[in-house]
């Protein structure tokens, strides 16, 4: 049985190579702002390098330059980035059976994981499309983010901020594109997605960013009722 399901691989899509191509370019274009915003704000071109290479994790990143550029110490830097980034941990949860059984595997696949892995991967119908996706997108973002950081840091403030051409707004787009095949045929993670979105919605006015994002993964406790209400045990 195994050997015919690798038989019946014939690679990744071509519609997954696109979207990944797509989802790089705004990744690369995000590094190049942050690498450049770093440099431009006092920060050395190795930070922001090293920071992309060891953390590698966008919003973190750019909220805990924010921090040491404002005044405050590694510690309170470092404390921000990982509340944005706990997040990451449910999504590991996720995508962790499709990372691969090997040590190496499980631990390369962990520093890969991101917003955009996971919708790649999640996206896909079969276990073998899914491993595909998630090692294609995590190491094509993973190499183009960080090439883009280090353009970034090396043109220094010449560049300014991308966002102000809207060009920030790739990511999301790119996201609610991603995810909507898994609302449309998925009634327990359109349940889910719903209430989370509500959720963080009611909380932005009066929280600080990034913890909508975290509360939104409430969202997950409906998503894990409605799958264990619709199988049989």
């Amino acid at each position: 049985m195994r050997s015919l399901q690798r038989t019946r691989w014939a690679g990744p899509d071509p519609d997954l190579l696109r979207d990944v191509a797509l989802v790089c370019l705004a990744g690369g274009i995000v590094g190049v702002s942050f690498g450049a915003i770093a440099v431009a704000g006092g920060l050395p071109v190795w930070v922001p390098v090293v920071m992309s290479l060891v953390v590698y994790a966008g919003s973190a990143q750019f909220s805990a330059v924010g921090v040491l550029l404002a005044g405050g110490g590694p510690i309170a830097a470092a404390a921000t980035g990982l509340l944005l980034n706990t997040r990451t941990a449910a999504f590991s949860l996720a995508v962790a059976e499709h990372i691969g059984r090997g040590r190496l595997a499980r631990l390369v696949g962990a520093h890969l994981v991101t917003d955009e892995t996971v919708a790649f991967t999640l996206a896909q119908r079969d276990p073998e499309r899914r491993r595909a996706a998630f090692w294609i997108s995590g190491l094509g973002l993973f190499a183009v983010w960080n090439a883009g950081v280090l353009a970034g840091a090396l043109a220094g403030g010449a560049l300014g901020d991308t966002a102000r051409y809207g060009l920030d707004a790739a990511f999301p787009a790119v996201l609610v594109a991603l995810v909507l095949p898994a609302l449309r045929r998925d009634a327990p993670v359109r349940r889910a997605a719903l209430a989370g979105a509500a959720l963080a919605l009611a909380v932005t006015p009066v929280v600080p960013a990034g913890v909508p994002v975290l509360t939104a993964l409430a969202g997950l406790a409906l998503h894990g009722r409605g799958r264990g209400q619709g199988r049989p045990v």
